[in-house]
């Protein structure tokens, strides 16, 4: 049996946001409290028993966040374009994060985009 590590980093903002399109016409603007976790699979340690540099992930994911904190989502790429639902915020920051520099020897298995305390969806390829 091959031993895996989870690794697992989160980033919180602050942001509007409003659907284009929910049930055929534009959501009212309104605000979340987001977090933003992104979860790594390493199955081998480096040299030093790190399977994922934490302070890196964290300050890349950090960084991708701050795009959005204290903004109108609607209003920053690709969100002017594409509608900004949490599925659609999920799938950017996985495909954002899913490089070689950020990965290390580890995979990227699910991002998880929180709008609150009590609702998110995940997003894993």
């Amino acid at each position: 049996m091959t031993e895996q590590f989870i690794i697992r980093v989160e980033a919180r903002f602050e942001a509007a946001h409003n659907l284009r399109s929910y049930k055929g016409a534009p959501e009212p603007l309104h605000g979340h409290s987001w977090k933003v976790e992104a979860k790594f699979k390493c199955n081998k340690l480096d040299h030093e028993a790190i399977g994922i540099d934490y302070v890196h992930a964290e300050k890349t994911l950090r960084e991708l966040a701050s795009r959005f904190d204290h903004k109108y989502i609607n209003e920053v790429p690709p969100f002017d374009k594409l509608n900004p639902t949490s599925e659609n915020i999920a799938k950017w920051f996985f495909d954002q994060l899913n490089v070689p520099k950020i990965k290390q020897n580890s995979e990227l298995i699910e991002v998880l985009v929180w709008e609150g305390p009590e609702a998110c969806v995940s997003y894993s390829k």
